[in-house]
């Protein structure tokens, strides 16, 4: 998952980047509408997390962008204003959720997974591959005897390839999807992660859901 949080508070920008990040997620942040054009117009987000009262640019005016350029993006409105006006206002022009503040950090990520869900189709947070149940909700990962042990990574890139089904990603790729943009780490820890993520599969006597298309990458099959 990619997430892009876009809050003018650098507490709360940095604690969310924080706790997303501690997931497994790819996260960047923008400080308001106006940081944000450039990450837009770069990736390929699958959740904005959107405040409204921001300088410059302001949260609805952002939105009202997203949404005229066809992004299929969903946006989680995270917003002071707790006006019902606020509100309808706001999923009028487009916000698929909107959370108040104060708020949990949990409540906000169930909301987040959530979204994600929608956005890939999924009614039910399962995914099935084999004698694999990815349980997207509780980011786990059941074999026949039982939880696999991975790590937040780990459980990323597998859950990714698995919501992708028949598309094969290259080392790239697959990185842009798990880190964020301000990371240092090389793409070369893609295939740090893989072995690791084949040898625990393997260990808890799970077949190995992904082939390795050599010279092409890395692919669930269909």
């Amino acid at each position: 998952m990619r997430l892009l949080i876009v809050e003018d508070s650098q507490k709360l920008r940095e604690a969310l980047l924080s706790g997303f990040s501690a997931f497994g997620w790819a996260v960047d942040s923008a400080v308001d509408g106006a940081a944000a054009r450039p990450f837009l117009a770069q990736w390929d987000y699958d959740v904005v997390v959107l405040d409204l009262m921001m300088p410059r640019v302001d949260g609805l005016q952002l939105l009202r962008e997203i949404r005229q350029q066809g992004k299929p993006v969903r946006v989680l409105v995270l917003s002071a204003r707790d006006q019902i006006a606020d509100r309808v206002q706001a999923l009028d022009m487009g916000a698929d959720d909107y959370l108040v503040k104060p708020f949990s950090f949990d409540e906000l990520r169930a909301r987040v997974a959530a979204l994600t869900r929608r956005r890939h189709d999924e009614h039910e947070p399962e995914i099935v591959l084999g004698d694999l149940r990815i349980l997207t909700a509780a980011r786990s990962v059941h074999g026949q005897s039982g939880v696999v042990a991975l790590t937040p990574k780990e459980y990323a890139i597998l859950e990714f390839l698995a919501r992708h089904r028949g598309r094969v990603f290259n080392r790239t790729a697959l990185f842009e999807h798990l880190y964020g943009s301000a990371s240092s780490a090389s793409d070369k820890v893609i295939e740090v992660l893989m072995s690791t993520l084949r040898s625990k599969l393997t260990d808890a006597g799970c077949a190995d859901p992904i082939t390795t298309r050599r010279g092409f990458g890395y692919v669930v099959e269909a």
